[in-house]
């Protein structure tokens, strides 16, 4: 019963028995022998990594037996079957609790093959599965093509083809497929720890002192408040796996870039923090109508527990539109077949909002008396409503940056910082009275320290006004590109006017190659030079024999201005990408900058029509390299080679500058990591 078990999930998925990193214990090379004027041997050649077994032909199971299937084709025809002919293990295979034959350490195999003209193609693909003694991978395809006839000769015209080789000229390379390689549980954690990691980022932070705030209405009744908590919690994980997934399957990968740049859900979310802050301030109340309440639970107190449905999808909402790139790479595995990973991967990382949310909403109902009105707690409401208003710009700014409206620049988002949390400073000090606050008799010691961390906070945001990078906060800012007056920049351009170093040996791309497209939209950080446009950058790359740069970015990315921030900024890292790339930003949610309809075109990818320069630029980067989040790094030689292994967030600057002079070498020596399609 325990291998017919084993079989069945091999059968359904080959998703719970395989590791985390990726692994290629079996490397293919074919040949071919000429045995008489108008016989061929075809070799098909595995060498087998130790611990590891390649199963047999001649097994009574499909899979894991290697099987071989040829197309049909003219010019030749096949002699009887493929043969073994290397030495074959016959034992107890513990994966399957069965005697199974395999090989170890290498297979090799022949098919004979007669040609009834001079020269003809013999293609096809072979399908194998290798295991070691805990666990297997996947059945794996892998085509085979050998030209035969007159100059083809006796000898062995060898190819070699690895899993990652595979990947190499004719497909994308894909980071989806080695969570494909993972466990359950591997993946589980992953994406437990991937939710963990999303809760740092800005759009999170709001739905703490909105959950806080919600949940002490009625905790009174502190068994039902802890309950409605409960419901909370469960809900965040039920929306998250069930409709998080089926919209992923429905609507395709494209929607959670949709959600988290389009400038419709993210005006929604900030009307909707500003309308929050509104209520916390004692302009109104909000509550759920009389009729959906009733409907919902006869029972239960106002906002019963659909109102804490109601406060779980508003999380899930507001969660997406920054964690989009990490719950999309998860839920982007349904696109590509996956059914059980997707969901195994959504709950985990829901579970990682769950767990959080609902010990903060069970905090509240946990303290024995609140006062239902006045005091402290009212203070408490008050000053969440500064954070929400403060917190809910995040969504205006990105809606802003992405179709370039320009009204919302990152002077003018710090100003409005500083006047919200100026004034928020005030109300700590009892300056500032709202209509349902209650006398301010004295200062007491929580609100002095509180008002001195804001008033320190609000000194911090000053200096960011004449330019300072401000690096603590760089995920929350508008790109420093949008700042009209950077005082840096004026202090460094004067230096080099009176110093006489502006001139530099190293050309600068735009000196010699032509004005880049779209420059009047879009701009590189810390004053570098470049593209936003692949041809123009590869062509340029190609004129100033300079590898290529790629960042894959977005105007609502916060990790991407993290790294730019914390990364880019770094001085070896500015001066290698001035001196030795072309930098190409693609940026992969730019709703505003239309192509000429010349230039439109429909995806083989998604098989959807392509208009924006956005669309263009997050279909390049899906199909090319199966990625679908930002920041995303490539370093591209001039034939299609990727120079070394790309990246993703990680604000290691030695790591990223070993990256950048690995590319560096390898363009020069002609090696490359993989090539693009």
């Amino acid at each position: 019963m325990k291998g017919r078990f084993f079989i069945f999930l091999l059968v359904i998925g080959w998703i719970g028995h395989l590791q985390a990193q990726i692994l290629e214990p079996v490397k293919w090379s074919f040949s071919h022998e000429k045995v008489s004027e108008t016989e061929y041997d075809l070799i098909f050649k595995a060498d087998i990594d130790m611990h590891w077994h390649l199963y047999s032909q001649d097994i009574p199971m499909s899979p894991p037996a290697t099987t071989f299937t040829f197309n049909p084709g003219a010019g030749f025809s096949l002699e009887g079957a493929v043969t073994e002919a290397s030495p074959v293990v016959e034992e107890y295979d513990p994966n399957f609790e069965m005697v199974l034959k395999y090989f170890a350490t290498e297979a090799l195999f022949k098919q004979r093959v007669k040609l009834v003209a001079e020269t003809a193609t013999v293609t096809g693909f072979l399908n194998y599965m290798c295991c070691d003694d805990t666990k297997c991978l996947p059945p794996e395809d892998v085509e085979f093509s050998f030209t035969l006839g007159s100059g083809s000769g006796g000898a062995a015209s060898e190819q070699t083809i690895t899993q990652t080789d595979q990947g190499a000229g004719d497909e994308p390379i894909d980071d989806l497929e080695k969570y494909k390689t993972m466990s359950l549980w591997a993946f589980f954690f992953v994406a437990l720890g991937g939710g963990f990691i999303a809760l740092l980022t800005p759009c999170i932070y709001p739905m703490i002192p909105l959950t806080v705030s919600y949940f002490m209405h009625g905790s009174e009744n502190k068994s039902k408040s802890i309950t409605k908590a409960l419901v909370y919690g469960i809900s965040i994980v039920v929306i998250y796996v069930f409709v998080g997934t089926i919209v992923s399957i429905a609507l395709g990968e494209s929607f959670t870039n949709w959600l988290s740049t389009h400038w419709l859900p993210n005006l929604f979310f900030f009307i909707l923090f500003t309308v929050f802050a509104a209520s916390f301030f004692g302009m109104f109340e909000i509550v759920l109508p009389s009729w959906m309440v009733n409907s919902s639970d006869k029972q239960a107190d106002k906002g019963g527990y659909l109102g804490a449905f109601f406060m779980a999808f508003t999380l899930v909402l507001v969660s997406f539109s920054c964690t989009a790139p990490i719950a999309g790479f998860i839920l982007a595995l349904s696109t590509q077949g996956e059914v059980i990973l997707p969901i195994v991967g959504m709950l985990g990382f829901s579970l990682a909002f769950a767990i959080p949310f609902t010990l903060f909403a069970i905090f509240p109902a946990a303290l024995d008396k609140l006062p239902k009105s006045g005091g402290w707690l009212n203070s408490v409401k008050v000053v969440i409503g500064f954070i929400e208003l403060a917190l809910g710009l995040k969504f205006l700014s990105v809606a802003d940056q992405t179709y370039h409206w320009g009204i919302l620049d990152r002077e003018v988002y710090l100003a409005l910082w500083i006047a919200i949390f100026f004034v928020m400073g005030l109300y700590l000090l009892g300056k500032i009275k709202f209509s349902h606050d209650s006398d301010l008799k004295y200062l007491g010691v929580p609100r002095m320290i509180l008002a001195v961390i804001t008033f320190s906070f609000v000194v911090y945001l000053i200096p960011g006004m004449f330019g300072a990078p401000l690096k603590a906060l760089s995920g929350w800012t508008p790109p420093q590109t949008t700042h009209d007056f950077d005082l840096n920049t004026v202090i460094r351009n004067n230096v080099k006017l009176h110093s006489g170093t502006g001139n530099s040996n190293t050309a600068q791309p735009h000196e010699i190659c032509d004005t880049p497209k779209y420059g009047e939209s879009l701009h590189l950080p810390h004053g570098l030079e470049g593209y936003f446009d692949f041809d123009q950058a590869l062509a340029c790359a190609k004129k100033q024999d300079k590898p290529l740069f790629i960042d894959f970015t977005g105007h609502g990315c916060v990790n991407c201005r993290e790294m730019e921030s914390n990364v880019w900024s770094d001085p070896k890292v500015l001066q290698i990408l001035r001196e030795n790339y072309i930098v190409l930003a693609m940026y992969v949610d730019d709703k505003k900058i239309v192509l000429p309809e010349s230039e439109w075109y429909t995806s083989d990818y998604d098989g959807k029509l392509k208009k924006t320069l956005g669309e263009k630029n997050f279909d390049f980067q899906k199909s090319k390299f199966g990625v679908n989040a930002q920041p995303y790094y490539v370093l591209l030689g001039h034939q299609g080679d990727v120079l070394a292994k790309p990246r993703a967030y990680d604000l290691d600057v030695n790591e990223f500058v070993e990256f950048l002079r690995t590319g560096i070498d390898n363009f020069k020596t002609g090696k490359s990591f993989t090539k693009l399609k």
